[in-house]
């Protein structure tokens, strides 16, 4: 489930923090990085478990309609599409799903007034609305509803944001990519089940993340030697923190993975530049990187093995 991209991020989080704590030892910083994407994992099912808690929010509202003394007509006769909706019952009947749920203990119950706040932006949107007006309603529109609702209803929402926020710092960077894997497991999702994604996507992406966190850490002042050299008429006192701590991971994948290729390592690390650091520190990493990546191959301690896995 989680991409490289995001243990990358993760392991720059970390690494900020070992580099600048005096008491941060090797083991911390890997019980850290293990805690951080255990909790980006967490936040998967929590997610999950908000459309269901929406709809539990509705049913209330039917059932309280009912019991009212003097009821309507309408009170009499609810459209029900939403909370039968087939794709959140089987969400909510998933034993891989409950189990996780009951586990760590998750639930929405402490935050009514964001669930409130959801579902009357869901029953006022256009996609809901012409969803409970349809003549029939096939198993493809209960899917198309959740998507629309975690497409629509948490991007941009304060309450939402803050609630993470004041929950685990851990998730700041994480609501994004998780909002899309909930898409994603609910686009996968068939008549007959749902597939709740594993952590890892395999082992190697596991091995990836504890091994870039450890070459990073004991290889640092190598490399840190090796950017000064390529530094023109800078110290390195004055390359900006983050910027130095992303080309000591970049140079560390370079070396240490020869099975990934040396322009998805450009790639992802500029993106990681673009994102954490200065406007022009990508253009700044890009040159220093191309330089040093050229020196390491030439020392033949940059080599790619596999098809089409050559340096460029």
């Amino acid at each position: 489930m989680i991409s490289r991209r995001l243990l990358r991020i993760k392991i720059l989080q970390i690494l900020y923090a070992h580099f600048n704590c005096h008491d941060a030892g090797f083991v911390k910083s890997e019980k850290d990085l293990i805690f951080s994407i255990q909790k980006t994992y967490d936040l998967f099912f929590y997610l999950l478990l908000l459309v269901i808690s929406v709809k539990q929010y509705a049913k209330s509202r039917i059932d309280l309609a009912l019991n009212k003394r003097l009821p309507t007509y309408e009170d009499l006769h609810p459209n029900t599409r939403f909370v039968d909706n087939q794709v959140i019952r089987q969400i909510e009947e998933n034993q891989t799903f409950n189990k996780y749920l009951n586990e760590h203990r998750m639930s929405w119950m402490n935050h009514p007034e964001l669930i409130k706040n959801l579902y009357n932006k869901l029953i006022d949107s256009s996609y809901y609305q012409e969803y409970m007006e349809r003549p029939t309603c096939k198993y493809k529109d209960d899917k198309q509803l959740l998507i629309d609702f975690y497409s629509n209803e948490l991007e941009d929402n304060d309450m939402f944001n803050n609630i993470l926020e004041e929950q685990s710092i851990f998730w700041n960077d994480d609501i994004e990519f998780m909002v899309i894997m909930v898409i994603k497991t609910i686009m996968e999702t068939s008549s007959k089940k749902v597939i709740i994604l594993p952590l890892y996507k395999s082992d190697d992406d596991r091995e990836f993340a504890f091994h870039l966190l450890r070459s990073t850490i004991d290889h640092y002042n190598e490399y840190r030697t090796v950017i000064e050299n390529y530094v023109d008429n800078w110290d390195i006192e004055r390359v900006a923190y983050i910027d130095n701590l992303i080309l000591q991971m970049a140079i560390n994948e370079l070396v240490e993975f020869p099975s990934i290729p040396v322009k998805v390592t450009f790639d992802e690390y500029l993106e990681l530049a673009k994102y954490y650091s200065t406007t022009k520190s990508s253009i700044f990493i890009n040159g220093l990187l191309d330089k040093i990546s050229a020196s390491l191959t030439e020392e033949g301690k940059i080599t790619k093995t596999g098809r089409g896995l050559v340096v460029e």
